[in-house]
């Protein structure tokens, strides 16, 4: 991208002037291709701490000491109070048969209160009046009360206790569940949880506990729920397509350790956790039916990722041992939408859901050309695709069953599979591929997008930029504009990473970043709301003159408003682009809602987290159609917009009954 800039010289801008020639664009009224309803979406896994320590909204880090491949049992997160003294042990009663490792705290009688406290994942958010959920199984014997409280790390200060009367005995684990209720806001997040009770009271010495477990209010008020402001975030840019559960996680580092849907099922006690991919252990708590339930609240349409014998350390299942895994996946489709007098979908009864969820894609591996290439993709498109699609259309012939790889990436899927496009790119080669999926007859998803790098870096050879930055902003709505020209076979786009916990990332690029306290959206949350926010029924043809305005036009039969989704990318000289648009059959004064995106000077420009300056102007204005018809109006280089002449009341009713449905 050549991005304009200003000169000054002796005190005066020295800069071109140029006309532009106004784009003349009429849309026909009939010739369109009927759309998915599911254009705009994300893919979520869990890395940069965006399940545990984010979305999910559990509060304590390692709260039940888990092990797995990759990761050992630990007390990390983990303090004494009161010269308490901390240690790891396995009982010959475990709190579960997956659970095995629980914390020892021994006190001597004299030591008065004794106890320990947990710093959560980088700091808590204490609100006064808010109700938080808590837990915590002990094993031995005690007399006396637990007092449960969220205090400060700078000053001690104590926000909010709750009094728990022991039911601990020696020879087995007993849940202890409280309620706490802050009576003021602590100023920070600067926080911990603290556990303690009477040294005293304790018959052997010591007291064995596990699942140490607190949620603040959660989204929708569900149990073991998600983050409130974080999954509001994510709401209010409208996604419509949710793909889960990756991503690398679903591969596993090896196969021994793929994520095992089944393992995320039921009680906490019975969630062995995972050996996560990106560096650290993962509970399991933000499981299936916690990912189904948050698509039902947001009324997103589920992209199933299911595994299919590749781990990222290249173990490959041989065609002989396929078979369990297919068989796997068909277990894993039958739980979320089989009847209920099904073997799973009786499972899903008996966890409270007997109605089915709705699922039409499911997609096999991830990224298989990558994990284990050459071999791994070979096989791929050999024997594991094709025995997975042949199985699960025989069983399910309505589900559209998606390769882990494109035809770009030397497929020729066999019909009916789909594919599955990611792109991580520069914005120069966003706009680039705007015209890429035009001839593509195969039905591809985007499964994952987003502008990483600068126009002439070092590619995958540098790093990424800190921050999604306006100009890449620009260049992602170039493709998304493409492929919702093409929403006949495209079946949707989804940004990925989508999170970021400011404290520990792998991946520097997400359209959400946050802290305990604080969510920030960043450029391309705001350009992805805004297309999202007007959602096509229909594309319709329009006349073609592209470069540097990109566009795509369309209605929606719900609202009965026409739509025009536009951006410019690098005009000349960086002049305003004037546009005379005409819908066939729209009468003239009709009005309809202007929205413009534009950024900062510099097109390096980013909402910095640290800051919480939004670089993003949307401006809103009523236009209405001339006397024969036609919309004027200029756009402003590197600017995204959309017109749409459906008052904005009714598309507001059209996303709320589309989440309900």
């Amino acid at each position: 991208m050549v991005f304009p800039k200003l000169v000054i010289q002796t005190g005066i801008f020295a800069y071109a002037i140029s006309s532009v020639t106004a784009v003349d664009i009429t849309v026909s009224s009939t010739g369109g291709n009927a759309t998915n309803g599911h254009q705009y979406g994300f893919l979520h896994e869990d890395i940069n701490n965006s399940g545990d320590g984010g979305l999910y909204a559990e509060l304590i880090r390692n709260r039940a000491f888990q092990i797995s491949e990759g990761f050992p049992a630990t007390l990390d997160a983990w303090y004494p109070i009161n010269g308490a003294e901390l240690s790891l042990k396995n009982l010959s009663t475990p709190l579960s048969d997956v659970l095995v490792t629980s914390m020892n705290v021994a006190a001597s009688p004299g030591q008065g209160e004794v106890g320990f406290f947990n710093d959560g994942y980088w700091g808590m958010d204490v609100k006064a009046s808010k109700k938080y959920t808590g837990s915590f199984w002990v094993k031995g014997a005690y007399s006396g009360q637990f007092t449960a409280s969220l205090q400060s790390n700078i000053s001690s200060d104590t926000f909010g206790a709750a009094n728990i009367t022991s039911r601990s005995t020696a020879d087995q684990w007993t849940e202890h569940e409280f309620e706490l209720t802050p009576f003021k806001d602590a100023p920070n997040s600067n926080n911990s949880f603290v556990l303690s009770f009477d040294a005293s009271g304790v018959s052997e010495g010591s007291l064995d506990f596990n699942l140490i477990s607190l949620f603040p209010p959660t989204f929708r008020g569900r149990k073991n729920g998600m983050r409130i402001d974080i999954a509001e975030a994510l709401e209010q840019f409208h996604p419509t397509l949710f793909r889960i559960p990756g991503g690398n996680m679903l591969e596993g580092l090896t196969n021994k350790s793929w994520w095992d849907w089944k393992n995320t099922l039921g009680p906490l006690k019975d969630r062995p956790g995972f050996s996560g991919v990106w560096g650290y252990q993962q509970t399991n708590g933000l499981g299936l039916v916690e990912y189904l339930e948050f698509a039902e609240d947001i009324g997103m349409e589920i992209v199933l990722g299911v595994y299919d014998g590749l781990s990222l350390n290249g173990d490959i299942t041989p065609e002989s041992q396929l078979q369990y895994y297919i068989d796997d996946a068909l277990d894993e489709i039958e739980f979320i939408r089989g009847p209920v007098d099904s073997k799973w979908g009786s499972v899903r009864a008996e966890l409270g859901h007997p109605n089915p969820w709705k699922l039409q894609y499911v997609e096999i591996g991830n990224e298989d050309w990558l994990s284990g290439a050459p071999q791994g993709w070979e096989t791929f498109k050999e024997y594991r695709f094709p025995n997975f699609l042949s199985a699960l259309n025989e069983a399910y012939p309505d589900i559209q069953v998606i390769s882990s790889g494109s035809y770009y990436d030397g497929y020729s899927i066999p019909q009916p599979g789909g594919g599955d496009y990611h792109v991580y790119a520069e914005p120069d080669t966003l706009v680039a591929e705007f015209n890429k999926f035009d001839n593509i007859t195969t039905p591809h998803i985007i499964g994952e997008m987003a502008a990483i790098h600068p126009n002439g870096g070092s590619g995958w050879d540098g790093p990424q930029q800190p921050f999604p930055w306006w100009g890449g902003t620009v260049g992602e709505a170039v493709s998304l504009i493409g492929y919702e020209r093409n929403q006949d076979r495209i079946i949707g786009a989804a940004y990925a990473p989508i999170i970021r916990n400011m404290n520990r990332w792998q991946w520097a690029i997400t359209m959400i970043q946050f802290t305990a306290d604080t969510v920030t959206k960043s450029t391309s949350w705001y350009m992805w709301e805004l297309m999202a926010a007007h959602t096509m029924t229909e594309t319709l043809p329009a006349t073609s003159q592209f470069d540097p305005l990109y566009y795509v036009a369309g209605r929606n039969s719900q609202t009965g408003g026409h739509i025009f989704k536009v951006a410019v990318y690098n005009s000349t000289d960086g002049a305003d682009v004037p546009i005379k648009l005409a819908f066939e059959g729209v009468a003239p004064g009709t009005s309809g809602e202007l929205t413009i995106l534009t950024g900062p000077e510099d097109p390096y420009g980013n909402n910095d987290p640290y800051t919480g300056v939004n670089v993003v102007k949307t401006t809103k204005t009523t236009v209405r159609s001339d006397e024969n018809g036609s919309f004027q109006f200029d756009l402003p280089d590197l600017s995204v917009a959309v017109l749409d002449t459906s008052p904005a009341t009714i598309r507001r009713r059209s996303r709320t009954t589309r989440r309900k449905t």
